[in-house]
């Protein structure tokens, strides 16, 4: 008997590429699920005042003076460390937060 190592070697390579490419693709789409829940942490709907206060007090930086809602969004004043006060609107399904106008 004669061992062939060249046929012996070319499914082995073949394998190895498959387990490559399945590997990377399985990688791919962890990394990219975890950014899409990334997305989903921020843009989170809030279910309280304090919880959209956060969220103003994050995208606009400063301390939070008060908090009014409607039907649709809280509106959220906040007070910067410019002096200037801020007011910012956080959607209340979506959770959106969007800077309104300076007092």
């Amino acid at each position: 008997m004669f061992f062939n190592a060249k046929k012996l070697s070319q499914p082995l390579k073949r394998f190895s590429v498959i387990q490559f490419c399945t590997f990377s693709l399985i990688s791919l789409l962890l990394l990219s699920n975890s950014a899409v829940a990334d997305d989903k942490k921020q843009t989170q709907a809030p279910k309280t005042k304090s919880e959209a206060a956060q969220q103003a007090q994050q995208k606009v930086n400063g301390r939070v003076l008060k908090v009014e809602q409607n039907q649709t969004t809280y509106r959220v004043k906040v007070l910067q460390k410019s002096g200037r006060v801020v007011s910012v609107d956080v959607d209340k399904k979506s959770g959106k937060v969007s800077k309104e106008k300076k007092d």
